[in-house]
């Protein structure tokens, strides 16, 4: 009786060592989680500094003529006299 119940706790420990809460299987899952998520940081990174380049250039004695520009159209709607206007659908976006 002694071996049998020896035998059936090494294999309630063995199988809760695979596929517990803590387990390799969930080990594996967390480990493409955190690479799923290094990824997606990656991608805000970038964005971000993209971002902050733009917002750099309307900033203090360094202002971008050029972005300046293109804000205050995109806000106030408007466009230049010898400017040509090409309407596109809202599903196609240009930023």
């Amino acid at each position: 009786m002694l071996p049998l119940l020896f035998i059936a706790c090494c294999g309630y420990f063995a199988w809760h060592a695979v596929h517990g809460e803590r387990g390799l299987v969930a080990m594996e899952q967390r480990d493409q989680e955190i690479a799923d998520a290094r990824i997606e940081q990656e991608r805000v990174m970038a964005e971000l500094t993209s971002m902050e380049r733009r917002v750099n250039g309307l900033r203090g004695e360094r202002l971008d003529r050029d972005q300046l520009e293109e804000r205050a159209r995109q806000l106030l709607n408007m466009v230049g006299r010898n400017e040509i206007v090409v309407p596109y659908g809202p599903e196609n976006r240009l930023f």
